[in-house]
């Protein structure tokens, strides 16, 4: 998720139909530069090597079920786009979805030439980026852990899983080291709704912060992150950290 601003001047984005690792290129409105998906970079064009990069946006990889719990009042995007029929979209699980048998193929559809065999190509994981140091998170392993604090280009952050969905989320943790709550530990399997740290204290964990419920001054930012395949991860970040146990 990408803000639509280039050097805060807004535009639209487009699907340029070129791949490059397999990985789309988009291009914007205002300059006709071709942008990577993954990298949010200009890689063609007018601002190629401008230095320019769009500013990134947490997301979450969930289900339906799960975020409506977690936001009641969400907003949803109409099915009924005037483009293809509501019935057109059906879950990818469906035989009919058009990528399922891409999904269900331990193949990409185009090249992706640079390769890393310490998971399957198409194991989805959670990537983080700070202080120009990578890591990648499978998300099987945050949805058996939950909870993971680690340290990433020297910035120390928590990593969350949900073992109800592939959603994940990483924060700030601030010198803090976090556990499940008992009661979050008793069988509850979706995202934590709250950690505790080594005080005692326990943290509301929201889309935006972990927020102290003691003292709610006391807050740590979400980190904005990738979910991706390990492969497309890979093909741009060959250097990436992997997480692969305590």
């Amino acid at each position: 998720m990408y803000s639509a601003k280039i050097d805060g001047e807004p535009t639209t984005f487009g699907t340029s139909g070129l791949l490059y690792r397999s990985n789309k290129v988009m291009y914007d409105r205002l300059t006709n530069s071709l942008w990577s998906q993954l990298t949010g970079e200009p890689v063609i064009g007018p601002l190629w090597d401008s230095g320019i990069r769009l500013d990134f946006f947490p997301v979450v990889l969930t289900t339906w079920e799960e975020w409506v719990e977690l936001h009641p009042d969400t907003t949803l995007l109409a099915q009924e786009t005037g483009v293809y029929r509501g019935a057109f979209y059906v879950p990818e699980e469906d035989p009919r979805s058009i990528y399922y048998a891409y999904f269900n193929s331990a193949e990409t559809m185009f090249p992706a030439p640079d390769r890393d065999e310490r998971l399957a190509a198409k194991d989805v994981v959670l990537g983080v980026a700070l202080n120009d140091s990578y890591k990648a998170y499978p998300v099987a392993a945050l949805q058996e852990r939950r909870v993971v604090n680690d340290v990433v280009g020297g910035s120390e952050i928590v990593a969350l899983g949900s073992a109800a969905s592939q959603s994940a989320r990483a924060y700030h943790r601030g010198g803090q080291t976090f556990t499940l709550l008992p009661d979050e530990d008793g069988g509850h399997l979706g995202m934590p709704a709250a950690l505790a740290d080594a005080d005692g204290n326990t943290w509301q964990v929201t889309e935006r912060h972990l927020v102290n419920t003691a003292d709610d001054s006391q807050k740590l930012g979400r980190i904005p992150t990738h979910m991706s395949f390990w492969f497309g991860w890979f093909q741009f970040h060959q250097d990436t950290e992997l997480y692969t146990g305590p």
